[in-house]
């Protein structure tokens, strides 16, 4: 019997408010078949799906589903499907998918497909979950089946990131197509990975909520330990080894 969705409440985030910005060229771009876009209008959508779901840091020629576009530029796939296929691909597998824990399949995931990031420790528990119980290709269609999803992208668009804010003097709300999902081993390499530095003796850490305090018995059998006990050579007396005959004086 399959575990269903765990429940988790929903954040105020900036794309469950309503905004009051004046369009920029931080707006997103909307992508979309409904008004029957021409041919070169569809080379774009595929290619903003491509970005959006591979990131830009993976949009190469080695990712391309030529079937899949084949399929859309003719109508008989939706950009929904189009998306879908992308996200089981045996590419985007390889290069996401087998190279993160299930956590972090969740997280990119959320961003690439809800356009949003993950509202709570407890949303990546559930979604991980569904993964483990139900295998990753199930995980992808709950997620795009989702009332989320289809309310906010439906059948023709392709997601994008939704109501990015980007604060006036900082860089934290990075677009989530332009974050790495990984590094490679070619990058790691590059990076000197692993970082080994070689020294002399070992240090341990205790966490200060480990240390032990004033009265705790770990303080005791520390000090019991690193007492200097001398072995006696002198022989274990107990009441079988004792000559009783010889300790009772004798009477003259």
């Amino acid at each position: 019997m399959a575990i269903p969705l765990l429940s988790y409440s929903p954040k105020s985030q900036n794309q469950r408010v309503a905004g009051y910005e004046v369009g920029n060229e931080e707006q997103p771009k909307i992508y979309t078949t409904d008004d029957s876009p021409s041919a070169l209008e569809k080379e774009e959508i595929i290619w903003a799906a491509y970005r959006q779901i591979f990131s830009e840091h993976q949009t190469l020629d080695s990712s391309r589903q030529k079937v899949l576009e084949s399929q859309l530029k003719f109508g008989q796939i939706s950009v929904r499907q189009f998306v879908r296929g992308l996200a089981v691909s045996d590419i985007f597998r390889r290069r996401n998918y087998d190279t993160n824990s299930n956590y972090r399949v969740v997280e990119l995931c959320l961003q690439r497909f809800l356009g949003r990031d993950v509202y709570s420790e407890r949303e990546k528990i559930a979604w991980s979950i569904v993964i483990a119980t139900k295998g990753y290709e199930a995980f992808i269609d709950a997620l795009i089946n989702t009332e989320e999803y289809v309310s906010n992208f439906g059948d023709n668009t392709v997601p994008y990131q939704r109501r990015r804010v980007l604060p006036q003097h900082a860089t934290g709300d990075v677009p989530f197509n332009l974050k790495t999902p990984r590094y490679d081993a070619y990058h790691r390499a590059q990076l000197g990975f692993p970082q080994i530095v070689w020294q002399s003796t070992v240090r341990s850490y205790i966490p200060q909520d480990r240390t032990p305090r004033n009265g705790d018995p770990a303080l005791f059998l520390n000090m019991a330990r690193s007492a200097n006990i001398r072995i006696s050579n002198e022989p274990i007396v107990s009441p079988l080894n004792l000559d009783y005959q010889n300790l009772v004086p004798r009477k003259r």
